[in-house]
């Protein structure tokens, strides 16, 4: 029995498979990978490392077996057909009889475009029969502070959310959830809504990143349609500008709040505040 973590070497599955290398030996773990070689500080260490393709079927042959708890980390090809992607490793996994399967899945308040792909995934979970864990992460806070650039340049946060707020958290913490219904007992058929302990409006944010950095930074709330022209003007495509402002209507609605304190109860621990990875990346 293995524990296999799909996107193993990205940015959430990194932290995924550190974190079950504290918690169970090595050879336990599958990391699956599309490049060999980015996975080659893994397999150093003895952690067994399968080279497959969520765009190619055949890839995923001999991936699982039978008990093995499966992560699906879901793709980041936004606009692709994401939910055929997912069916693949889903159906790969039944086949093979795997215990259960865990899913990276989006709040389920949230009614922007983007949370189609995971809404239709969950569909295809559940209609497999498997055992499966429903992780619906809230928004990281790396979505804000890895896009700290333009900010500081121009001395404004901007956005189209209003005077919403996010309950984000970090990468880590959302991992950090992931091995503990990885190698926890008592998550089969679960659904958990993860987010931040704090949720945080915009108009804070401009203001801890303005302590932080003793410059004045402004919060610059716009229209949606605005927000979408701010993007595109950027260089982003239209089609994905769009998807990113939805998001933000979202924001404004309440969507990304997540009162449920699923994520620190997985973890153990409060959730990484908004600040804390404010300061880290001015640091780094």
């Amino acid at each position: 029995m293995s524990i296999v973590v799909t996107g193993a070497t990205g940015s959430l599955g990194r932290f995924v498979v550190e974190g079950l290398l504290e918690k169970v030996p090595a050879e336990q773990i599958t990391a699956v990978v599309r490049s060999e070689e980015k996975a080659a500080g893994f397999a150093a260490r003895g952690v067994k490392i399968a080279v497959a393709d969520y765009n190619t079927p055949e890839t995923f042959d001999g991936v699982f077996a039978a008990g093995d708890k499966v992560l699906l980390i879901s793709g980041n090809e936004v606009g692709s057909d994401r939910v055929g992607q997912h069916k693949v490793v889903i159906e790969a996994a039944k086949a093979a009889g795997a215990a259960l399967l865990a899913y990276t899945s989006a709040p389920g308040s949230l009614t922007a475009a983007l949370a189609d792909d995971h809404r239709g995934t969950e569909e295809a979970l559940l209609a497999s029969g498997l055992t499966y864990a429903l992780l619906r992460n809230g928004w990281y806070n790396e979505n804000y502070t890895e896009q700290l650039g333009p900010v500081l340049e121009y001395n404004a946060v901007t956005h189209g959310a209003g005077e919403g707020r996010v309950s984000s958290a970090t990468r880590a913490d959302y991992a950090a959830a992931a091995v503990a219904v990885l190698t926890g007992e008592g998550h089969e058929n679960q659904t958990y809504e993860l987010g931040g302990d704090v949720a945080w409006s915009f108009a804070e944010y401009a203001a801890e990143l303005s302590r932080q950095t003793g410059k004045e930074i402004a919060d610059n709330p716009v229209p949606t349609d605005t927000y979408v022209g701010i993007l595109t003007g950027a260089g982003l495509p239209e089609g994905f500008a769009a998807i990113l402002a939805g998001v933000d209507a979202s924001v404004e609605k309440g969507e990304l709040v997540v009162s449920s304190g699923d994520l620190s109860r997985l973890i153990g621990r409060p959730t990484t505040p908004i600040a804390d990875s404010i300061a880290a990346a001015l640091k780094a």
